[in-house]
């Protein structure tokens, strides 16, 4: 199985890990801000729990140090995440490492940082958080992959299912998706429909 999945969920709750984890979604990313050592590494406790003996995977966003301790395998990093990391200490322990990169400079930063996979975004406008950056557009997938190579892409930012066919074939490998689950009215058809158009291109 790909690492990422191509449907990459990103919720902030062990509630939506659940969810998700029950239905089999092959890999989702717990984004939870602002927690202390203590917090984050129960939460990342209480959620390796919740996928011991499912396929799915957990990545880890921000909290490497919980991470390493607790035993996850997959962490991703924001820019000023990896800035304050100890990226040696990530690979040493064996976790996969995705990075998100919004333009060239960043690019370069990430991919100085041998990443098991690169995100680009926000692809589209998105509500979810005040954004540095203006929206990529679906043409700069094409160029992001022919300069990262075999690495695989994630694309992130106000996609929703409709477009996925055109992000898909723009060379994306993978599609993070969060309020296209999350504020869907139904969120658990709106993730079987995700994993249905993934069996289809399997």
């Amino acid at each position: 199985m790909p690492y990422p999945d191509r449907f990459y969920p990103v919720v902030d709750t062990l509630d939506w890990l659940r969810r998700l984890t029950g239905l089999g979604v092959g890999t989702v990313q717990l984004r939870a801000k602002d927690l202390d050592d203590g917090a984050s590494l129960q939460l990342v406790s209480d959620a390796l729990e919740i996928v011991k003996g499912t396929p799915t995977k957990l990545v880890v966003n921000d909290y490497w140090r919980a991470a390493i301790v607790a035993g996850a395998k997959h962490v991703h990093l924001g820019q000023e995440d990896l800035a304050a990391a100890d990226v040696h200490e990530i690979h040493k322990a064996g976790l996969t490492l995705g990075l998100s990169t919004h333009d060239d400079a960043e690019l370069e930063t990430a991919l100085a940082a041998e990443p098991d996979y690169i995100a680009l975004g926000p692809i589209f406008f998105t509500t979810l958080k005040s954004m540095r950056f203006a929206p990529q557009g679906i043409p700069k997938i094409a160029e992001w992959k022919k300069r990262v190579g075999n690495i695989p892409l994630v694309a992130i930012g106000g996609i929703k299912l409709e477009q996925a066919t055109e992000i898909f074939a723009a060379g994306a490998d993978s599609i993070a998706v969060v309020s296209d689950v999350t504020q869907n009215p139904d969120p658990d058809a709106r993730a079987k429909a995700w994993l249905e158009l993934n069996a289809e291109a399997a």
